[in-house]
């Protein structure tokens, strides 16, 4: 399941260097597999892009920024712990190598720790954007965040494909997705920039306002990418890509 529309090019890059590499992610809880039971197996090419992702990102710089959503978009504290406790199993993860008390953390901080620890990085920085957010002021956002060297994404498509879907079919949900995995393709940060708020929130996605903010750092750039996984196995659309400044 893989598109791309220029090649990548090897070699390590420093967190200091011009090239910048984007990696977008779902954060389905599936990807663990402790908490994907009887379903591991079925989310497997899922997690192995995702892990091919987060490691290519890596190699870009050790030091991550994470951009997520979460309502209200509380602070996460660096260097912090947490647990998957409150999704079934208690699986520790940690968003840097520095020992720290855990607390509570939101989703994308947890996976984005869980992928850290797997990918090899360092740390991971995580700044967080409320669902509900403008576009013009995701866009604004992200032009506040150019310098990063490496950029974790990490969002869902719709969550009504099929009759599997947790948010109730919707026949709109198809053409969105199919959207999102073209621009994600072509690097298109115009048709990111478009989307629109109400049909997203209609159709149950959760990754608008991350890839809007991934939009607005993305402006005018060249950029390399490729889609590693595009598909909507339990009713939910994920898409894994990677972007390499050019």
């Amino acid at each position: 399941m893989s598109v791309g529309c220029r090649s990548f090019g090897g070699g390590k890059v420093t967190s200091a260097a011009v090239i910048r590499r984007v990696a977008v992610l779902p954060q389905p809880p599936l990807l663990i597999p402790e908490l994907a039971a009887g379903a591991a197996d079925e989310c497997a090419e899922l997690r192995e892009a995702c892990l091919r992702a987060a490691q290519r990102l890596t190699s870009a710089s050790v030091d991550w920024l994470v951009i997520g959503a979460v309502p209200g978009a509380p602070e996460v504290p660096e260097h912090a712990s947490g647990s998957f406790r409150g999704f079934g199993v208690d699986i520790g993860v940690s968003l840097s190598r520095v020992t720290a008390p855990e607390t509570e953390l939101p989703l994308p901080a947890l996976v984005a720790g869980w992928l850290r620890e797997r990918a090899g990085a360092s740390s991971v920085r995580v700044r967080l954007v409320d669902p509900a957010t403008p576009s013009g002021q995701c866009e604004q956002l992200g032009d506040e965040l150019r310098e990063a060297a490496a950029v974790l994404v990490l969002g869902d498509g719709s969550s009504r494909h099929g009759s599997r879907s947790p948010g109730g079919e919707d026949e709109r949900a198809e053409g969105f997705d199919t959207g999102i995995r073209d621009a994600l393709a072509k690097a298109d940060v115009g048709a990111l920039a478009a989307l629109d708020p109400v049909l997203a929130t209609e159709l149950g996605v959760g990754g608008r306002a991350p890839w809007q903010v991934l939009a607005g750092f993305a402006t005018d750039e060249d950029w390399a990418a490729e889609v590693l996984y595009s598909a909507a196995p339990f009713g939910v659309g994920y898409h894994v890509a990677v972007w390499e400044h050019a």
